[in-house]
């Protein structure tokens, strides 16, 4: 039986409509790989409590989940990750990247531009698809 990892991932928005994303740093899974931030989601947490607190561990940011955006099941090899992604606002902090070696603030068209793992794919194609 193959274990399934239950990560969240956070579509956090700005007040100019703009969309966070992080590029996975060196030695990491998936590294160069762009990705909307979260996280495993640990033992009898919620994917809101999963994702506000990996936000505050790994970027030192503050946010919001108010929406569900959807699920993605995706195999890495034989490991079966569910991401499970949520709307969240930005309510704050300075970004410092744990996980990460770069970050950019992009507005939805423009997430076609950047390579992500294959898991958050789908996520990029339904906002592009929603600014259209």
């Amino acid at each position: 039986m193959i274990d399934i990892i239950e990560v969240a991932a956070a579509v956090i928005e700005n007040n100019l409509g703009q969309i966070l994303i992080a590029r996975r740093k060196k030695g990491k899974a998936q590294e160069g790989l762009w990705e909307f931030p979260g996280g495993k989601i640990e033992h009898e947490e919620t994917v809101e409590e999963g994702l506000r607190r990996e936000l505050l561990e790994e970027m030192n940011i503050r946010i919001r989940p108010y929406a569900s955006f959807g699920v993605n099941d995706h195999y890495y090899g034989s490991t079966h990750i569910r991401l499970i992604a949520h709307k969240a606002a930005f309510l704050g902090g300075e970004i410092v990247l744990v996980d990460h070696d770069e970050y950019r603030w992009v507005y939805p068209r423009e997430l076609g531009e950047y390579e992500f793992a294959p898991a958050d794919i789908k996520f990029v194609e339904m906002l592009v698809q929603g600014c259209n």
